[in-house]
């Protein structure tokens, strides 16, 4: 095996009469909402801590496969990023206390802008240190979310017993690109359906590429946006049934229309509608053997400035001008400026029905539609904001732009400058080591059927 593949997870079934299979599944929510005012992230705008709860938030885990097996994980959070040193800290616990390795567990946000800051996530996006009081709570809260991350997925491992997984794939039509009128979007949705042998709807797992950024900076109550209410609603329609969320390749991509609460509550419900629609239709079998693996990777940051441009920028009164003067203070102190940005790739494969892919932070539309032409797309799903969410993830259509998500976010999450040219180059071409072969597009399987046969045929890569 490379050294930098994980183990693989091998997850048995057992088969059913309707051509389905039984798998050990366990599914289980905990609420995540603070019990006293906190900073929210998402918008700089906001100066004060949160005024009320118009929503709970919650952490919701769906476990796969036996202790024998070793079983997989994907767990939900109702907030803007659950940066990697939260993540880290939760796999190692579960390693300890279940045996549960790393790489066998794949955490999701939802990127509410509505949601408590935590420490490590965006850490220069009001372009000045908190005061300690609110800093302590920031603090407290981030230990505290910890906690519940590991709670809500030993809950979900002791709730295992056996059900039919299916899925299926709808669509729905609020978001609209925001950097273009017309722009490129991903209106996909794609569901997971857990369901008891009697026919009862355990959980849903689905996903859309969308910010949750119905309503904006002046609204400063904790809420989960549309894919809080997404959740609601499902639950609603199935008493009993867990509702998961997760974002796709929302990078670029606004709810429109926007800037109300009642507007995140109509979007929530379209979701919900477009998953019940799935639901009553045929569904296909989720069968075969469960394998994850994942790959870590440099991306590489694109040339650093110098410290005269430091000094230039640092006299300037915005964000640019205090993220400048975090950097100076950097070199004053000795320290040396990141050159690359470290980077998790992870893929689940079940059998040949389906295969997950879940990449950090706030990638942008181009890498989903780019992987369902390389890729079958009646067999793949595209999650981001997955396992860390450490800055805007462009692709070099975007990079060449420039831009917000180009680069300009950066200031906000505290990098050194933007990400290099070819970071889709990289990210793509560790998807493609990782996934196997049987799940690419029918063109081009038949073209590496060729290169197999005469490597001199074709160009090294085709993408």
């Amino acid at each position: 095996m490379k050294p930098w593949l994980s183990s693989i997870i091998l997850i048995g079934t057992v088969a059913c009469g309707d051509g389905s299979e039984l798998r050990q599944v366990g599914v289980a929510k905990i609420d995540i909402t603070p019990q006293y005012p906190i900073r929210l992230t998402g918008y700089a705008v906001r100066k004060t801590e949160s005024e009320g709860v118009a929503q709970r938030l919650w952490a919701k885990a769906l476990a796969i496969g036996t202790d024998r097996e070793n079983a997989a994980m994907v767990i939900t959070v109702d907030n803007c990023g659950v940066p990697s040193g939260v993540r880290e800290e939760v796999v190692a616990r579960l390693q300890r206390e279940r045996h549960i390795k790393p790489e066998r567990v794949a955490i999701c946000s939802s990127h509410t802008h509505s949601g408590p800051m935590v420490k490590g996530f965006a850490p220069n996006i009001f372009g000045a240190p908190l005061p300690p009081g609110q800093q302590e709570r920031v603090e407290r809260y981030t230990r505290e979310l910890t906690d519940a991350l590991e709670s809500v997925a030993l809950k979900a491992l002791d709730d295992r017993r056996p059900a039919r997984v299916s899925r299926g794939q709808g669509q729905a039509g609020f978001a609209a690109n925001r950097r273009t009128k017309g722009g490129p979007v991903d209106h996909d949705l794609p569901a997971l359906f857990v369901i008891d042998p009697a026919g009862k709807l355990r959980a849903v797992f689905a996903s859309y590429a969308c910010h949750c950024t119905t309503v904006v900076g002046e609204f400063n109550q904790i809420c989960g946006d549309w894919a809080g209410y997404a959740q609601e609603a499902i639950e609603r329609e199935h008493p009993g049934a867990i509702a998961l969320v997760a974002l796709g390749c929302a990078g670029d991509a606004n709810p429109n229309p926007r800037n109300t609460l009642d507007l995140a509550k109509q979007h929530g419900q379209e979701i919900a509608n477009a998953v019940e629609a799935i639901f009553t239709n045929t569904l296909a079998p989720v069968t075969g053997r469960l394998v994850c693996r994942t790959k870590r990777i440099e991306l590489r940051f694109d040339k650093l400035p110098s410290r005269a441009e430091w000094e230039a920028r640092a006299k300037e009164t915005n964000y640019a001008g205090s993220h400048a003067q975090l950097n100076l203070a950097r070199l004053d102190r000795g320290e040396v400026l990141p050159t690359t940005l470290p980077y998790m790739v992870q893929t689940w494969t079940f059998g040949t029905d389906l295969l997950m892919i879940f990449l950090p932070g706030e990638v942008v539309v181009d890498f989903s539609l780019r992987l369902k032409r390389e890729f079958d797309p009646a067999r793949l799903w595209i999650n981001a904001y997955a396992n860390d969410v450490p800055c805007y993830i462009p692709s070099r259509r975007i990079w060449q732009e420039g831009g917000y998500e180009g680069g300009g976010a950066m200031v906000f999450y505290d990098r050194p400058t933007r990400l290099a040219e070819q970071t889709e180059e990289m990210i793509i071409s560790a998807v493609h080591e990782l996934a196997p072969g049987k799940f690419h597009a029918p063109s081009r399987a038949r073209d590496k059927s060729r290169e197999a046969q005469n490597p001199l045929s074709l160009r090294a890569s085709s993408w």
